[in-house]
């Protein structure tokens, strides 16, 4: 199994970083592989392009041709070459090598007639770039040697495979064409209209990044006109054939092209609508009867207000000219089949071309689609990897540390999890200056030894910090050192259950230099509140009224050593300039801000926190500060709960 098309990029080391990097912004999202071929690397290489150098500028195309043959030929069909002064149109090149059968000894590309006094032939224009079949290359192969030197490299190439294989460079094979538009120096892309120029695979010479992005601007916006009228074709088509069926053109579902609503098998399957105005939604997350309209809401209600404003002054206009006064009411619901379905009625203006004017209802429906699904590609993980578990602790924590240490032995010794735990006490400077006040717990130490003696194989190591402010980026600094690379690690607290289940899930989502995991707990409500006086549950369900999922916490984490010690790296420069910028910052900030990998954040079931009053630390940033505040908030009950507290405390009072 081979993949259809290697694109391979001609560049030098002036030019890498400019017009190499508007190649890479304008075709590499089209394209699987790009591989830039210089002769010698750039100092700085811009991040994600994948670079050859191979130490000779004049033997570039050359060299290219060789390492191909050394690296690629049998995971491609089709290879592709070109200068990075040349603007590739990717969809077409793409389209192009799929019509393209794989056996075919095929040189394409400008052709261009051989010079001197030689046999007649052509050659392809590699600043026009061309195309090399896989079956043209290995015969090629062994004549390969022959084909350096020479004042043209193009020209030299082709000889070469005129010579060796009798084959010349076409821009036609089979019906299929390799348009080329060559650019002059006065040549406008927004003012081009020739059909050569819309047609064109390619576009050479393009004299500046900013060319190269004006180019690439225009093609996508005339591919998306065209995408648009085949739509409006292929709408009209499905109107018309609808007629013919049997309930006529009623079976031709809204918006046409789009899929058929979802139908409830059950009442309980019925799809419930929102209602909302311009300022307010009336199903809010926390069961509120209302709230205000706020980030992607707000912007969603707003764009779908404009929207439905732009096509009905499409529809009416000239004769009518309407303007929105205001939203009576709006609906909105997420069909699993169709999309985002809303329903406005609208209380507008309207102006006739006389300028009198009247206030009319106008009811609107409109449908936000769903795209096509796309299974993106991830890097393979396996579930064999060692879990780091590392626990920061406090004084503050000395009585739930026997329960952790309980489920623990639980969960992972005694089912010989592929687990380590590392303790990491953390002493405030002040305690740390009375007698044996910041040493670890004799009790904590003694039950530690109880299971090294009942599991002989284990270790649980202590590491002891002091600090005014301990922020988890400091704790993770010293224990990040004392391990390889390719630690996994699992930072958790003190209230967190770990079974072996979330343990597998925190190896299968953190990939390394790829991706790290934040995994939401399911945070247990305070029992006095929750139950109201009655004994609470051992085993806690997981339903509303027993806790919530705390989507305000950030300390349990999945990640690798390695991808925490190259964000380190990135941040030194930040941390040199604001030295308090450790304690300000929390973990995941640091890795959205400094690490460019992707961040998977999910509930997780099996990750269970008891009820616990954090103690809020004000020396970290007020961020780090209010976040704690707001979970301590939260963790409290329902608000049915609460309000059944105060209306107990009220009534209390007043009898």
């Amino acid at each position: 199994m081979r993949e259809r098309l290697f694109v391979g990029v001609l560049t030098s080391k002036e030019t890498i970083n400019t017009m190499g990097v508007a190649v890479n912004r304008t075709i590499h999202h089209h394209l699987e592989n790009v591989v830039f071929f210089t002769g010698l690397r750039s100092p700085k290489t811009s991040h994600g392009m994948s670079v050859v150098a191979h130490g000779d500028e004049l033997l570039n195309l050359y060299n290219a041709v060789k390492y191909i043959l050394e690296h690629y030929i049998s995971e491609y069909d089709w290879f592709y070459l070109a200068h990075d002064n040349t603007y590739t149109q990717a969809d077409r090149l793409k389209s192009l090598a799929s019509h393209l059968s794989m056996d075919y000894m095929l040189y394409m590309g400008s052709p261009v007639e051989f010079t001197g006094d030689g046999a007649p032939g052509t050659y392809c224009d590699s600043g026009s770039g061309l195309i090399l079949s896989r079956a043209l290359l290995l015969r090629l192969q062994p004549f390969l040697a022959k084909c350096r030197g020479g004042t043209s490299p193009d020209e030299t190439l082709g000889k070469c495979i005129n010579r060796y294989l009798g084959a010349n460079c076409v821009d036609e094979h089979k019906g299929l064409y390799y348009h080329h538009f060559k650019m002059g120096q006065s040549t406008d892309a927004s003012q081009e209209d020739s059909v050569e120029f819309k047609d064109s695979l390619t576009v050479h010479p393009v004299s500046n990044p900013e060319q190269m992005y004006r180019l690439h601007k225009h093609f996508t916006q005339l591919e998306l006109q065209k995408t648009y009228e085949e739509i409006q074709k292929l709408q009209a088509e499905i109107k018309n054939v609808s007629v013919l069926a049997a309930d006529g053109k009623r079976s031709a579902q809204w918006p046409v092209g789009v899929s058929p609503p979802f139908e409830p098998k059950q009442r309980f399957d019925v799809l419930r609508w929102d209602f909302f105005t311009e300022d307010l939604i009336y199903s809010c997350i926390d069961d509120s009867p209302q709230c205000e309209l706020r980030g992607v809401d707000e912007t969603d209600v707003a764009d779908v207000i404009e929207t439905a404003m732009r096509e009905l002054n499409k529809k009416y206009m000239p004769v009518l000219h309407l303007k929105k006064q205001h939203v009576i009411n709006g609906y909105r619901r997420f069909d699993p089949n169709k999309g985002m379905e809303y329903t406005l009625d609208l209380q507008l203006e309207a102006v006739t071309q006389d300028s009198k004017s009247r206030s009319i209802t106008k009811r609107v429906h409109l449908v936000r689609p769903l795209s096509n699904v796309e299974i993106i590609p991830m890097p393979y993980v396996t579930e064999a990897a060692m879990v780091h578990i590392i626990l920061p602790l406090t004084m503050h924590d000395k009585d739930f540390v026997d329960q952790f240490l309980e489920m623990y032995a639980k969960n992972c010794l005694e089912k010989k999890e592929n687990a380590v735990l590392t303790l990491v006490f953390i002493c405030d400077a002040y305690d740390a200056q009375q007698a044996n006040q910041c040493d670890l717990l004799a009790s904590i130490k003694s039950q530690i030894s109880d299971y090294k003696r009942r599991f002989p194989s284990i270790e649980i190591p202590l590491i002891t910090i002091t600090t005014d402010a301990p922020s988890q980026i400091k704790v993770l600094d010293i224990v990040s050192k004392q391990l390889p690379l390719d630690t996994l690690f699992f930072t958790a607290t003190v209230n967190t259950n770990i079974s072996g289940e979330f343990l597998n899930r925190c190896r299968m989502n953190s990939i390394n230099n790829w991706q790290v995991f934040f995994p939401i707990h399911f945070q247990d409500y305070n029992p006095s509140i929750a139950y109201h006086g009655l004994p609470s549950p051992t085993m806690v369900d997981l339903v509303r009224d027993s806790g919530h999922f705390d989507r305000s916490a950030f300390d349990e984490a999945c990640f690798y050593n390695s991808d925490y010690m190259a964000t380190r790296n990135r941040m030194a420069q930040d941390v040199l300039e604001n030295e308090d910028l450790l304690d300000t910052l929390d973990f995941y900030d640091m890795i959205v801000q400094y690490s460019g990998l992707h961040v998977f954040r999910a509930v997780e079931p099996a990750l269970h926190q008891r009820y616990n009053f954090q103690l809020c630390n004000p020396q970290l940033s007020d961020n780090i500060y209010h976040r704690c505040v707001l979970r301590n908030m939260e963790a409290l009950g329902t608000r049915s709960q609460l309000a059944m507290v105060l209306f107990e405390q009220e009534y209390g009072k007043s009898t």
